[in-house]
This record gives structure tokens, C-alpha cells and sequence, in this order.
């Protein structure tokens, strides 16, 4: 359950408009985004380029190993990515903290990315049956 469906006491009350499919699509988008910030912040602030760097390969990862339809290699269930990614959501902003460079304008990217990665976890249909026939190209 994401902070926003917990916010709004139900995940019954968001439509599921996001498919496996285009889950994906955002997943590789916030991994390119985040590795993009890690090359940008490299000479400015070495503290946010190593946690840009560090999430983006996290998230390149998970979505690498998904079981949906743009997974490298289904290891990982797709119900399973959706509570990683409300845990990364909920936890996100807390990361310019951990690599000490929280009052940096760099931060607000961590904030964004624990908002964005949020309201895209509960927009999306997490279920694992769905992503597997969207793999199998039916």
C-alpha cells in the first residue's frame, strides 16, 4: 500500500490506469533519470551523485528482474515490485540525509523521485496474473 492510498484510507478509491506494461516504461525512465542526475551532480556534489547513482542502478535493476513485461528476467513477482516500490516511496526523501546532503538544492530531486514513484505505485495494477500474460505477449 502506498503513502497515498494509506492517505486516503483505501487503495480501492485510485483507478489501477497503469499497466505492467507501461509500469515498465516508467521504470526504466526514473532509473535513466536518477543514473542522468548521478553524471550531472558528479562534479558539483559527490554525496548526490554516489545516492543517484546508487538508486538509479537499484530501480535498473528491480525492473530488470520484474516478472512483467519489460523484465530482463522474471525473478521477481510483479506484487512483490509494487510493495518494493512503496517502501522506496515512502523512504526516498530520507536519502539526501543518509549520504549527508540534505539542505542541498539536490535533495528536492530525492523528494520528487519519493512523490513520483509513489503516485505511480498507486496508479498501477500490481497484479502479478495480468503482468504475466502482458509478458507472454497476449
Amino acid at each position: 500500500m502506498s503513502l497515498l492510498e494509506y492517505a486516503l484510507g483505501s487503495s480501492d478509491k485510485l483507478p489501477k490506469a497503469i499497466s505492467p506494461r507501461v509500469h515498465g516504461y516508467l521504470d526504466y525512465a526514473q532509473a535513466a533519470m536518477l543514473l542522468g542526475l548521478g553524471i550531472v551532480y558528479r562534479k558539483r556534489n559527490r554525496a548526490a551523485s554516489a545516492a543517484a547513482f546508487t538508486t538509479g542502478a537499484l530501480m535498473l535493476t528491480q525492473a530488470l528482474l520484474t516478472d512483467y513485461p519489460l523484465g530482463a528476467e522474471p525473478v521477481l513477482p510483479f506484487a512483490t515490485h509494487g510493495r518494493i516500490d512503496a517502501a522506496f516511496a515512502s523512504t526516498a526523501w530520507a536519502i539526501p540525509k543518509l549520504f549527508g546532503f540534505a539542505d542541498t538544492k539536490e535533495a528536492e530531486a530525492f523528494a520528487l523521485q519519493s512523490a513520483l514513484v509513489g503516485t505511480i505505485a498507486s496508479f498501477t495494477d500490481f497484479s502479478t496474473e495480468r503482468a504475466r500474460i502482458q509478458r507472454a505477449g497476449f
